[in-house]
C-alpha cells in the first residue's frame, strides 16, 4: 500500500542524513566538518481514520496535518444498538 495521503496527496520525499564531527567555533573549536552523507526518506504522518466520503462512511489514510486543517469530515457516533437475532 502506497504511503500517500488520500486528501492532500502528500507522499514520501527524499533527503539526506548528514553526519558532522568537530566542535563549533562559537564553543571554542575549529569548526564542524561533514564526514558522511547518506540518503534517506521522510514519510508523511499518515493516520487511518473513519470519515464520510461521498455520503458513505469508510476508512481513509490521511496525514495528521489534513486532520488538523479540518479536511476530514468524521461521521456521527452510533447511539443505537444492534437488534438481537431471533432463535426459532
Amino acid at each position: 500500500m502506497a504511503r500517500i495521503c488520500e486528501l492532500t496527496g502528500k507522499r514520501p520525499i527524499k533527503g539526506s542524513h548528514i553526519w558532522r564531527s568537530g566542535k563549533a567555533k562559537r564553543e571554542g573549536g575549529i569548526g564542524t566538518h561533514v564526514t558522511a552523507i547518506t540518503k534517506r526518506r521522510f514519510f508523511p504522518n499518515l493516520q487511518r481514520v473513519k470519515a464520510v466520503v461521498n455520503g458513505e462512511v469508510r476508512y481513509i489514510r490521511v496525514t495528521a496535518s489534513a486532520i488538523k486543517q479540518g479536511l476530514v469530515v468524521k461521521p456521527l457516533k452510533r447511539t443505537w444498538k444492534k437488534v438481537a437475532a431471533k432463535a426459532d
